[in-house]
């Protein structure tokens, strides 16, 4: 394993090989190997590319599952507040506090849509995880993209006047 991989892959060994693995006698019992290794697929650049490391291509812990939907969830709300942020410069060059106004508004929005998002993928995983279902990582991208698109069309309405 390359060594910028092993900075952002943690990996966890669990279960034992009972009966065998201490005594040293070398004897296991039923011969079977009882050593399983979950890997756990942290990756940034895992992530981007949709790729999960390991023989079944799921995200099967909740840690997965919350890491992959909420860095979706921060990239495409990194793109619209960029993206945004662009044109309100743009728009707002002749003001005399232009650039402050909307550093600040940037900055808010996207500390809210982040806060937000940490909340919504933990619910997200929470429930996966309650119903015992691994998540696939293309799902992870709608769940992710999803989040920040229902943020962006909230926003954009009237429901929050009407509260």
């Amino acid at each position: 394993m390359s060594s910028s991989r092993a900075t952002y892959s943690h990996l966890t060994k669990r279960g034992a090989n009972p009966g065998g693995g201490g005594g040293g006698n070398g004897s296991s019992g039923s011969g079977r190997n009882m050593n399983r290794d979950y890997s756990i697929n942290l990756s940034v650049q895992q992530v981007l590319s949709l790729w999960v490391q390991g023989t079944v291509p799921r995200l099967q812990h909740f840690t997965e599952m919350w890491y992959w939907v909420f860095l979706w969830c921060l990239f495409s709300s990194l793109f619209v507040h960029g993206a945004l942020g662009l044109l309100m410069l743009v728009m707002l060059q002749r003001h005399r506090r232009g650039r402050l106004i909307t550093l600040v508004l940037i900055s808010v929005g996207f500390l809210a849509s982040l806060t937000g998002g940490v909340i919504t993928s933990a619910a997200v995983a929470g429930v996966y995880r309650g119903a015992g279902k691994d998540m696939a990582p293309l799902e992870a991208l709608v769940f992710g993209v999803g989040q920040t698109t229902l943020t962006v069309l909230i926003s954009f309405s009237r429901i929050l006047a009407t509260l």
